[in-house]
């Protein structure tokens, strides 16, 4: 029979990409993690991951086991939510980016609602900036958002390059000043863009402000102006524009999950692991 503890390990060594990341998660020492991982090789009989002295890869027994783990630590996940929960009553009132909202976000979360009778989540779609300023405010109890170069805290839910977004056709050169389709402050991806730009010295107008991802699509696909986006969100039609364009690199968009001092814990915790389960099955 497998550990569930050492297949945790193991999942979370495959997530976080490596293992001080996966102790530092685990709350555990890297040695811990390495002898978990020693451990679970023993049981099977057969090297799970291929290390080497800057990164690990799944080998082909590894790739196999992953998935059992995952829906192992899942069905023990909601084994014990069965037997141990108590009966939720409140909402819980979450704001989730522009960038961030889908509809397999949000039948996540009408799962996770579905499994706590007496829960309701009510979610409300805007810029990170506004959003953690009314969590701070006491009108949500959750904040799911991308910021750039940060201190704030939250918990790390994946990050990706941050982008400039144009149309996918033959660029001869850009125009001057660049016209730029920015989300109006605070927005990280327009404070990074501009700040990039400026210490570039290369000249730029606000030529299409933008209170939604689609606006921001349509005026990089018409090639009405570049649009600072995640490397994920391109699309069809969209490219991104480099150094061989002329521009800046962009600094990361970190996605996080924030939550309120004061929300119920029961819930938060509830509702963090739904998003955390819907984070880990988006990236594969």
């Amino acid at each position: 029979m497998f550990d569930a503890l050492l297949l945790k390990t193991f999942v979370t060594v495959v997530d976080e990409d490596g293992f001080s990341r996966a102790a530092e998660k685990l709350h555990l020492t890297q040695s811990a993690v390495s002898g978990h991982l020693r451990r679970l090789e023993e049981q099977v009989g057969k090297p799970l991951l291929k290390r080497t002295t800057r990164s690990q890869q799944l080998t082909a027994d590894g790739e196999r086991l992953i998935a059992y783990a995952r829906t192992i630590l899942a069905l023990h996940r909601d084994a014990w939510t069965q037997l141990t929960r108590t009966p939720f009553q409140g909402r819980v009132r979450i704001g989730v980016s522009e960038d961030f909202v889908e509809a397999r976000l949000l039948r996540a979360l009408q799962d996770c609602a579905a499994q706590h009778p007496g829960m309701e989540i009510d979610v409300q779609v805007s810029i990170p900036g506004t959003l953690l300023s009314q969590m701070q405010q006491g009108n949500l109890e959750m904040v799911i958002g991308s910021l750039c170069e940060t201190g704030e805290s939250g918990r790390l839910l994946w990050q990706e390059p941050l982008v400039w977004a144009w149309a996918a056709q033959p660029l001869t050169q850009l125009p001057t000043p660049l016209p730029l389709a920015l989300f109006p402050e605070p927005c990280p991806y327009r404070e990074a863009a501009l700040t990039r730009l400026a210490q570039s010295g290369i000249a730029q107008r606000t030529a299409m402000l933008c209170s939604s991802n689609a606006g921001l699509r349509a005026a990089a696909l018409a090639g009405f102006a570049v649009a600072p986006m995640p490397l994920s969100q391109l699309g069809q039609g969209l490219a991104a524009l480099d150094a061989e364009h002329g521009l800046p690199a962009l600094p990361d968009a970190q996605f996080r999950l924030f939550t309120a001092a004061d929300a119920d814990p029961q819930m938060i915790e509830a509702v963090s692991q739904a998003i955390f389960d819907f984070c880990a099955a988006r990236r594969q």
